[in-house]
């Protein structure tokens, strides 16, 4: 008895010897400075229990309110640092973007064999090349040459909510059913459709199908991949040896996932821009960003070609990926929106019609004469965000900001949705209100800060320019040629809808809603009918 209670009065002292140990040498690499303000961690599993799993963006924003506009958490020793004002976004990642542009170091995307990806790609001279190109062949002026392709998608998406408009949401996004694995628990995969075919026909010159099997890999890795990269979400983001625990072991089938990962990485990458190789070769091949690509590097000879040609497909894929799921959340919003503020869509039929008249579809040549409908677009990033934090940015070394020590290999997080509902920089932050974005004779206003719907930093979106045409496309077109109101049930009700959404780790949709669309009047159905692609 007594050598047992000795036994155990060695291990405490051992433990609390340990933990002085540990103390010590991070006071010492501070240099005494303290972290940022944040809830007191517990010892081992630190703020686990304060990390927000669902809605975080809340959660943290109410954090804010007592800690201020930098928080500080740790889980399991990653320290995560919570951003939660313009200017200290701007501070870090703008002014100081060489320290905290990079992405955490999380084996999952190398667990899967697609740490290719941009989104997910190391910061350094491999992701500066890639980047690179995403910008030059996404910069403005080279969207524009796809002008008539956005135009003619919307039509085709017109054409498809006039012949059935009660599945508008399928068009948006058409369900498949897929069995991925009982890891997850998930069995329904959404195939976006109508944002999938635009983004298919400007970087692959691809028209999709239905049911086509080419557009369930990306949406079905994206769903995969988002589980794994908030804090706390996998242990394997903290223990990388769990990586090797044999697939047979209940809630670790690492390896399982790696094999699923991989293959629908392979097919991300590679069987589109063979349908692209394959049009070239056979003369078929139309324009799009993989043909131009495909074509500048024809010249190069062996090896070199090669070596390019990988870099294309890699950059070409994660503009894929990153596209097809987010996209189509914003267009869903726009319903939502329209159903449930019917005066907004009143003041901007008024406007299309007023300088578009009603003889033809509105084109991208109108946009500047149409301050309301810029505006809609801008309060649809802010109201319903798709990213409300964004993706995790991460440090490369240690910084002080604010007299606050920041360690090394923090993963950095943005509260862009705190940051847009701000109600002392958006008042009525929850109410969808477009005149927040216009001057008092009616211009548009621009607001930098809707920016943060697309990241910050270095690595904001490459593609929010495509985004942003896209959706100013199909919120001028619907409204032009449809009213949008709230349906009815068998007696005669209105059916309730609330802008609530879903979650999906990182990027969130709005949750499942009934409403009715149908032409303004016959004019309008004349319009669709005669524009059909």
């Amino acid at each position: 008895m007594a050598s047992t209670f000795i036994v155990a009065v060695d291990i405490i002292m051992a433990s609390l010897f340990l933990l002085l140990l540990i103390t010590f040498r991070d006071y010492k690499r501070r240099r005494g400075l303290p972290y940022p303000p944040g809830p007191k961690p517990w010892p081992i599993i630190g703020n686990l229990l304060d990390s927000p799993k669902q809605l975080p963006w809340i959660a943290y924003t109410e954090m804010s309110k007592k800690y201020g506009d930098i928080l500080y958490l740790q889980v399991f020793g990653q320290s995560v640092v919570v951003l939660c004002s313009l200017s200290v976004v701007k501070d870090l990642f703008e002014k100081r973007g060489d320290i905290y542009s990079d992405r955490p170091a999380w084996p999952m995307p190398e667990i899967m064999g697609v740490d290719w990806l941009l989104a997910f790609t190391r910061y350094g001279e491999d992701w500066r090349e890639r980047r690179k190109i995403a910008d030059r062949i996404l910069r403005p002026g080279a969207m524009s040459l796809y002008h008539r392709r956005i135009e003619g998608n919307t039509h085709a998406f017109l054409s498809r909510l006039l012949v059935a408009p009660a599945d508008f949401r399928g068009h948006v996004d058409l369900s498949v059913v897929l069995s991925i694995s009982s890891y997850f628990s998930l069995e329904m995969v959404e195939s976006r459709r109508s944002q999938g075919q635009l983004i298919m026909s400007l970087v692959y010159g691809y028209n999709l199908k239905e049911n086509d099997e080419i557009i369930k890999a990306p949406v079905q890795l994206l769903r995969v991949l988002s589980r794994f990269v908030l804090p706390g979400a996998a242990l394997v983001n903290h223990f990388p040896l769990l990586r090797h625990i044999p697939s047979w072991v209940p809630w670790f089938s690492y390896e399982s996932l790696a094999r699923l990962g991989r293959e629908l990485g392979h097919r991300t990458m590679n069987e589109p821009i063979d349908f692209v190789k394959s049009a070239m070769r056979d003369g078929t091949a139309v324009l799009s960003l993989a043909r131009e690509q495909l074509l500048e590097v024809k010249s190069l000879n062996g090896p070199e070609r090669q070596l390019e040609e990988d870099v294309i497909k890699r950059v070409l894929g994660s503009m894929y990926e990153a596209g097809v799921d987010t996209a189509a959340s914003t267009t869903t919003s726009l319903f939502v929106a329209l159903t449930l503020y019917p005066e907004v869509q009143r003041r901007a039929q008024a406007q299309i019609d007023s300088v578009v008249s009603r003889d033809r579809l509105p084109t991208f040549k109108d946009r500047s004469r149409l301050p309301y409908i810029e505006a809609i677009c801008k309060e649809l990033l802010r109201w319903q965000m798709v990213a409300p934090m964004g993706f995790p940015h991460a440090s490369t070394e240690d910084g002080v900001y604010r007299g606050f020590f920041i360690p090394k290999g923090s993963m950095m997080i943005v509260n862009s949705w705190g940051i847009l509902h701000n109600p002392e920089l958006y008042p009525d932050p929850e109410t969808f209100n477009p005149e927040r974005f216009l001057n008092e004779d009616g211009t548009f206003r621009d607001d930098p800060m809707i920016s943060l719907a697309f990241g910050g930093g270095k690595r904001i979106c490459p593609a929010r320019h495509l985004a942003d045409m896209s959706l100013f496309m199909i919120a001028v077109s619907v409204l032009s040629v449809f009213n949008v109101t709230k349906a009815k049930d068998e007696n005669g009700y209105e059916i309730p809808v609330s802008p609530m959404v879903e979650v999906n780790a990182v990027v969130c949709y709005p949750a499942k809603f009934e409403c009715s669309i149908r032409p303004r009047d016959k004019v309008a159905e004349d319009l669709i009918r005669d524009n059909q692609a």
